[in-house]
């Protein structure tokens, strides 16, 4: 079942994600901009969980979750600490959700319009699956070049 498989990989990811912000040895890195690199991984991380917390928990499992995309890149020296927290809180949210959903939910359009189509909601959620890896990716860079 698609499910079981999201389910993994969201897990694998975010727990991926944990790891990286909890092995910056130099907590203010998490926030360090440097020639090109304009998002920290600090503001990856808040992009992350918001974006998970909206399309998953919010539309799919109608948590009530709002989300300011704004702040997510605007906000700065949120402390490592709240940042796991964060990150332990979506993957319970997506755990629930995910279990939460049928075959025929998978198959279903999902619910908000989001790229120039429409899409079905398992369309969706493998492109959560691949965001988050994109972004896994760069956070990752971040903490390898920046925090020395």
């Amino acid at each position: 079942m698609l499910t079981e498989a999201l389910k993994s990989l969201f897990n694998r990811d975010l727990n991926k994600l944990k790891f990286e912000i909890e092995s910056y040895k130099t907590e203010p890195n998490l926030w360090v901009i440097d020639k090109s690199i304009l998002n920290p991984a600090g503001n990856l991380c808040l992009h992350l969980v918001g974006n998970l917390n909206t399309y998953i928990g919010a539309i799919l499992g109608n948590t009530g979750y709002i989300r300011n995309r704004e702040l997510e890149f605007s906000l700065k020296n949120i402390p490592k600490a709240e940042l796991v927290q964060k990150i332990e809180e979506t993957i319970s949210v997506v755990n629930k959700t995910l279990k939460g959903l049928s075959d025929e939910d998978l198959a279903a359009e999902y619910p908000l319009l989001v790229f120039e189509e429409k899409t079905s909601s398992e369309f969706f959620l493998v492109h959560l699956t691949t965001h988050l890896a994109y972004h896994l990716g760069q956070i990752n860079y971040h903490r390898r070049l920046l925090d020395i």
